[in-house]
């Protein structure tokens, strides 16, 4: 059944006109569409789009002569002219002469590589036309006019035309600057040797700096990311558990009042995320509300160190998330509770079972098979957590000399190496390393739940 999937998935997209039966079996003006772009659709009376075509590689030979060309081949020394002091006889004054930047030569390096396959690709389609037009006009069948295909972008083609904008919003903010992220791991880009205007390339140097245990750098990373998979783990179960019983109690036909209790709830969800934030964060300073009540009450005689104790901070952290986050899940939970069908639990107490089972056979696993990709989703939100982390504890406490606190998530640390200490190369690694491991998490769940292995399950 599967392999007949796939053989009708092959299928559906499967075509002749390809970009290697074009260059072997198309026809003289096809073949030197190659070199012309844009010249075997002007011979078959597509004027316009061959017109478009030819403009486009006129436009990237005119880059590359002035400018593409340049940049390329700067990108192995990524620049070597410092700024220099130059005497101008004529004017007889010290005139500063500009050097190279080597993070806009590698920017504008990785710009043009990237117009350089967006390039190739309007070539391959450039040939595919081409033939197709060809072949058209060969079986006697009519060829589209620009105006008729301008239509089909609005009628059988929309989605290419919906999906063309959201494409290019990925593309240049996502995209791109993980294309410019990466390249950059691999260099000494840091205020640490005064390489912040001109550096070069150094392999995977900053990678064995931060993987390595026997390097300082090294131990720090390790730690970060044993307590960053700790907290994920945490923050997403705690949240998740809690906002079930939450949802459950609600729900339950005996609960009174329901609305209200919803919208208690509800209502810390309408104040802003870092508001809330902000308040827990004084409360729970030395001398803030918390601290002065139960020293009020005689629980405690010295200030409980919140922010100061690495365990007391970690436990904080995780709690008041879950203030955050329970509401959300709440929500998500309840509009699950109110969907499952009611013909499961009228079933399952004529076949004598009772609450729990009815819960862990029923209820629970319906839940789950809707809120699979959701868990996994907040899960991945949690190991890139900066508002509540950064807003709480700032990562501290702060051991001296450290550049990362033991509440630091990965993200956190990363905006400290690159905002606070200019450790641009080291800060591309913990970016990179951040998304390998969200990837694999990510994927190896996703493709493990229900959700995604049987989508027909509950229906």
């Amino acid at each position: 059944m599967i392999g007949a999937n796939k053989k009708k998935k092959v299928s559906e997209f499967a075509t002749a006109y390809t970009v290697g039966n074009a260059l072997t079996k198309g026809g003289a003006t096809v073949k030197l569409s190659a070199l012309v772009m844009g010249l075997a659709n002007m011979a078959h009376k597509q004027i316009i789009k061959g017109l478009i075509f030819l403009a486009i590689e006129i436009a990237y030979i005119a880059y590359m002569v002035s400018a593409g060309a340049y940049y390329i081949s700067m990108l192995p020394s990524l620049g070597w002219r410092k700024q220099e002091e130059v005497f101008n006889e004529q004017k007889q004054i010290y005139e500063y002469v500009e050097g190279d930047q080597s993070v806009l030569l590698l920017l504008y390096g990785v710009i043009t590589i990237a117009i350089t396959v967006l390039f190739i690709y309007m070539w391959c389609e450039n040939l595919k036309s081409g033939y197709k037009a060809e072949c058209l006009s060969k079986a006697g069948k009519e060829i589209n006019s620009f105006g008729k295909d301008v239509k089909d972008l609005f009628d059988k083609n929309l989605h290419k035309t919906l999906m063309f904008l959201p494409l290019m919003g990925i593309f240049i903010f996502t995209v791109l600057p993980l294309l410019f992220m990466i390249p950059m791991a691999f260099t000494n880009y840091s205020v640490k040797g005064d390489h912040l205007i001109l550096f070069d390339w150094t392999g995977f140097a900053s990678f064995g700096q931060v993987l390595g245990l026997g390097g300082k750098l090294g131990k720090i990373f390790w730690r970060v990311l044993g307590w960053t998979i700790c907290w994920a783990v945490f923050a997403t179960f705690l949240c998740n558990f809690l906002g079930l019983i939450l949802a459950i109690v609600i729900n339950r036909k005996e609960t009174h009042c329901k609305a209200f209790w919803r919208t208690c709830f509800v209502i810390s969800i309408a104040v802003p995320q870092f508001v809330s934030l902000l308040v827990m964060r004084q409360m729970f300073q030395p001398h803030g509300t918390v601290n002065n009540l139960l020293l009020e009450w005689g629980w405690i005689d010295n200030p409980l160190p919140f922010w100061t104790n690495t365990m007391w901070a970690r436990v904080s952290v995780i709690l008041i998330n879950c203030w955050v986050g329970i509401p959300y899940t709440m929500l998500q939970v309840t509009g699950v509770l109110q969907n499952v069908p009611s013909e499961l639990y009228e079933a399952a107490k004529i076949d004598g079972a009772n609450a729990a089972q009815i819960f862990f056979k029923i209820t629970l696993p319906y839940i789950m098979f809707i809120m699979g990709p959701y868990i996994i989703t907040q899960f991945t939100g949690n190991i890139n957590n900066f508002n509540v982390i950064y807003l709480l504890s700032a990562g501290k406490p702060t051991p001296v000399g450290d550049s990362a606190g033991k509440t630091d998530l990965l993200v956190t640390w990363l905006y400290k190496l690159t905002i606070d200490n200019q450790e641009y190369n080291i800060g591309a690694v913990i970016g990179i390393l951040t998304f390998i491991v969200l990837s694999i998490v990510a994927l190896v769940t996703y493709r493990n739940t229900k959700s995604y292995k049987d989508e027909e399950g509950f229906m």
